[in-house]
């Protein structure tokens, strides 16, 4: 055959020429169900020799696999979020990029699954990566009851879940830690939604990084369960009230919040108040003063958990929760 005809050829056109059924080309390349081990080894030689690669509908045929994943987002998240998301769905698609697996994407929300739910109950995909945890999650229960594989980025307290997650807790207590050991002596946090499992997290380690300094954690320098822009500017101006020599804030979204409510009522940062951000985006990069603040890297989040899922599709053994780094970057807002 010519190279035009290698790559057009079919599993019929192979089983033609070997004089052997569809059926046998089937198992031979799926290397499942009876068939002589010479005929599998004709069948494989003549593959090989004409460069005949199977699609992937045909391949899923053969082996009980759509070789479709589902990358499923909260629907309910904010404008802010979104490229958050975007870029963990980047690290997904780098992925299956080298795979013959594509990408669906799935809205689910706090009381709604179920677009998730008709994705699955459908068998159109072979697995699910989460974009997002919740204290009460009912995606995760969901995806347990229906076993089929799954991966959260983000962490559960859900038990046998496999989770991809940076070290949010050790790397919040580190940047508190460190804001202490600057001279910082009464640091206030400034939070999001507490059914948010990474609220919950960042919060643990805020008061380790307290505890770790021989400072007590005081209920009235926590400002939590923000879900509103004038939540977060009232918290800000308690904080203030309470005497806060330094704002942290749980993420860039309150942070920024945060920022522009203390320029309006004249607190100059850091001259008055320090400020630091538990992630950094680009809702505050170019702020002047340069915002203290913790990196992480979600294309590499939306990396690994794809791999992840894809080693559980294939039944190969994987850890169960895989924390990964971050960077502790110290600027000009808490001087």
């Amino acid at each position: 055959m010519g190279e035009k005809e290698n790559k057009n050829i079919t599993i019929g056109d192979v089983a033609k020429v070997l004089g052997v059924s569809k059926t046998t080309v089937s198992r031979a390349i799926s290397g499942k169900g009876r068939i002589g081990d010479a005929t599998r080894q004709r069948v494989l030689d003549y593959i090989e020799e004409n460069h005949y690669r199977p699609n992937p509908m045909a391949k899923g045929l053969a082996d009980q696999k759509k070789y479709n994943i589902c990358w499923a987002i909260p629907g309910d998240s904010n404008v802010h979020e979104l490229p958050f998301f975007q870029r963990c769905m980047a690290g997904v698609c780098e992925v299956t990029m080298a795979t013959d697996y594509d990408v669906l994407i799935s809205l689910v929300y706090e009381d709604n699954i179920s677009h998730l739910k008709r994705i699955v109950e459908n068998r159109k995909v072979d697995g699910i990566i989460l974009g997002r945890t919740l204290v009460d999650d009912m995606s995760v229960k969901y995806l347990k009851s229906m076993d089929i594989p799954f991966v959260t980025v983000g962490s559960t307290k859900e038990k046998n879940v496999f989770q991809v997650d940076n070290d949010q807790e050790k790397a919040c207590k580190e940047l508190t830690f460190k804001l202490l050991n600057r001279g910082y002596k009464k640091l206030a946090l400034i939070g999001g939604p507490l059914n948010h499992v990474v609220n919950i997290t960042r919060q643990k380690g805020f008061e380790m990084g307290l505890k770790a300094a021989g400072v007590d954690v005081k209920a009235d320098m926590l400002f939590l369960g923000n879900k509103t822009v004038e939540d977060i500017e009232k918290a800000a101006t308690l904080a203030i009230k309470a005497g806060s020599e330094c704002i942290l804030c749980m993420d860039d979204s309150i942070c920024r919040d945060v920022i522009l409510k203390l320029r309006r009522e004249g607190v100059s940062i850091p001259g008055d108040v320090g400020i630091a951000s538990f992630y950094n985006s680009d809702l505050i990069n170019d702020n002047q003063p340069q915002i203290t603040t913790l990196e992480y890297d979600p294309k590499e989040l939306g990396n690994v958990a794809c791999k992840t899922l894809l080693k559980l599709i294939d039944g190969e053994d994987v850890p169960q929760k895989s924390l990964l780094g971050y960077k502790v970057l110290l600027k000009e807002s808490t001087q």
